[in-house]
């Protein structure tokens, strides 16, 4: 378990474990997550870095517009349901 002092001006310097295990250097910037009590510590991505991410071998790009369409579809096929 890593763990650093609170300055008095809410400062702490990241252990070099947790600093090596987000992958961040100099500069980088970090996001807090609070769920029930705990936090979570993430390296902050910029929009270019998710580029591709979702990607899948042998899948074929999906547009934004056959995207809409097929909520569109989803949405209309859920309110014929609920009748």
């Amino acid at each position: 378990m890593q763990e650093s002092t609170v300055t008095v001006k809410g400062q702490t310097t990241l252990p070099r474990d947790v600093r090596a295990a987000l992958g961040l250097a100099s500069g980088d910037r970090v996001r807090y997550i609070i769920l029930e009590g705990e936090v979570r510590i993430l390296k902050a991505r910029s929009v270019k870095e998710l580029q591709g991410m979702l990607a899948r071998p042998g899948r074929k790009a999906v547009s934004l517009e056959a995207m809409d369409d097929a909520i569109a579809e989803g949405a209309a096929q859920s309110a014929g349901a609920e009748r």
